[in-house]
């Protein structure tokens, strides 16, 4: 699942958003929980990973998949065991392009903008009930 979920990043970040592949890869994979979303012919097509301190990160989805809820399941999967292994809240650092779609979610924004690998990013966090 790993690897599935490196190349869909790879596709995404580094190929398609042009940040340096030396920026897109850190020690956390190996800590972390990894979600990947399979199209009908098991293909990866989206991913994103939970980091042990509730943060998500690394949300990614192939082009060819926008825009049919991949990401949002994805996002409700890591919210959800984040939840279940009892984390309060779980912070994000949005590119800010994404914003909109992170407040559907029950994000708010948590922070000023920031530049991230070249890319206006900003906090958010979501507080479970």
């Amino acid at each position: 699942m790993q690897k599935d979920a490196q190349a869909v990043r790879y596709d995404v970040f580094v190929i398609e958003q042009k940040i340096p592949a030396d920026l897109e890869w850190d020690a956390m994979d190996a800590e972390c929980l990894h979600a990947v979303a399979y199209n009908e012919q098991d293909e990866a097509i989206g991913t994103g990973r939970l980091l042990p301190d509730g943060h998500i990160g690394r949300m990614a989805v192939r082009a060819s998949a926008r825009n049919a809820g991949v990401g949002a399941a994805i996002l409700s999967a890591l919210m959800k065991k984040a939840q279940e292994r009892g984390d309060k809240f779980v912070r994000l650092n949005a590119q800010q392009s994404a914003e909109n779609f992170y407040v559907r979610a029950g994000f708010a924004r948590d922070g000023e903008t920031f530049m991230e690998a070249g890319i206006a990013h900003i906090g958010m966090a979501h507080h479970f009930a």
